[in-house]
């Protein structure tokens, strides 16, 4: 069957998704609707706020689906009037059978991680958390089990030393989007063989669980390249942070975007704090300190921390909570 004639069905949310979205139609492959999520109430208006799948898919004049529920019996009627021939899922929600099993050539999802590494929710943060050289997306048929599909395609990306989620998620964004054109027509063509990832023991494997904010709470007690890691993996958003003290009383707390870190063998407690008070804030951890040279206040702005030193004096009398 030719690809580009295969009446597919996409859904998503993210812009992770959305810039597959416009990678299918400017190669001409034939989307007949976009399921996304409904409009939510957002920011301090409360105004309804479209996915990112939504807006491009609006953009590129494409029927738009957004039910409530998937199980609904209006919304499945109206998928099965589409009569689709494939169903491309990326960054959405579970599917049920009734929906994944619908097209004739079954649904496949773009996942962001070397499956079956990094099954879950946030396989890029952990993938920089853990401090991985090495991560890439893969694309597997849908089953009744949250990723252990049977695995399609799959390539690799380099985590450089300097990328942060923000830059490893574009780099994986646009690998993906390549990697979903390609499935597309290997499953078209009939053309391919699939790995089965069912009965891998999960004990050998490292989850990829949503992130909380207790998640992103540092602990100055590990070293310094794990929270140097932790800091990568949160960046931008959600952001790595930690309380401040003053004696023994929470005076605020700091997001940190980016540091550096030297090892030494430092007597200082875990989360003492060192500054010149003009150039550089360091915290002791388990082997050395960490330099945090991107940071923001709570109730504030971002700043360089050399900035943020013009006008914050006391940082000397603090310490970060353990």
């Amino acid at each position: 069957m030719n690809s580009k004639q295969l009446r597919i069905v996409f859904m998503g949310t993210p812009e992770f998704a959305a810039t597959s979205l416009r990678k299918l139609v400017e190669e001409g492959y034939n989307i007949v609707a976009v399921v996304t999520t409904p409009d939510k109430p957002a920011g301090r208006g409360q105004k309804l706020h479209k996915s990112d799948v939504k807006v491009m898919a609006e953009e590129l004049g494409l029927p738009i689906l957004q039910p409530e529920k998937l199980r609904d019996e209006e919304f499945l009627a109206s998928l099965r009037a589409l009569e689709p021939d494939l169903g491309v899922v990326i960054a959405f929600r579970m599917l049920p059978e009734v929906v994944w099993a619908m097209p004739k050539l079954g649904t496949f999802n773009l996942h962001a991680s070397l499956l079956p590494e990094y099954r879950g929710a946030a396989p890029i943060n952990w993938a920089i958390i853990n401090g991985d050289t090495r991560t890439g997306v893969t694309t597997f048929l849908l089953n009744h089990e949250i990723d252990k599909g049977a695995i399609i395609e799959q390539r690799e990306v380099d985590i450089l030393a300097e990328d942060n989620i923000g830059t490893l998620y574009d780099k994986l964004m646009y690998v993906g989007a390549e990697l979903v054109t390609l499935t597309v027509d290997k499953l078209a063509s009939g053309d391919y063989t699939t790995t089965e990832q069912m009965h891998i023991d999960e004990n050998t494997l490292r989850p990829a669980p949503k992130i909380f904010k207790d998640d992103c709470r540092i602990d100055w007690t590990k070293s310094t390249e794990s929270i140097h890691n932790l800091v990568r993996g949160l960046s931008p958003y959600p952001a790595a942070w930690t309380p401040l003290f003053k004696d023994d009383t929470e005076c605020g707390s700091i997001k940190i975007f980016t540091t550096h870190f030297e090892l030494s063998n430092t007597n200082a407690t875990p989360g003492t704090i060192r500054t010149d008070g003009k150039s550089y804030i360091a915290v002791a951890c388990a082997d050395g300190w960490l330099y945090l040279d991107d940071v923001q206040l709570a109730g504030k702005k971002r700043l360089a921390t050399k900035d943020l030193l013009l006008g914050w004096r006391d940082v000397a009398t603090l310490r970060c909570s353990l």
